[in-house]
């Protein structure tokens, strides 16, 4: 038991690059809709996250997939896994 590796499934987002003037860091924001438990009205929530780019390769506008790794920095704890589509 002590040598078995064990699969571990890591956390996997999609979004929208905002901003990129840090040196080898992303922000991206990710959009999700959720429906009020009442009155079932549609709500978009949305949440930034600080994503790592070793090659500082995304862009401001670019739609990018990130998945989680581990504490690199105080509040970045996700890495870059590709540019899904680059910005206009």
């Amino acid at each position: 038991m002590a040598g078995e590796a064990k699969s571990v499934i890591k956390k996997t987002r999609t979004g929208v690059v905002v901003s990129d003037k840090m040196a080898k860091t992303i922000v991206v924001t990710v959009e999700s809709t959720k429906s009020h438990p009442l009155y079932k009205k549609i709500l978009k929530r949305s949440r930034k996250f600080m994503v790592h780019d070793e090659k500082n390769e995304a862009k401001v506008g670019d739609v990018v997939r990130f998945v989680e790794v581990r504490p690199l920095s105080k509040n970045k704890c996700w890495k870059l896994l590709k540019i899904l589509e680059k910005a206009k």
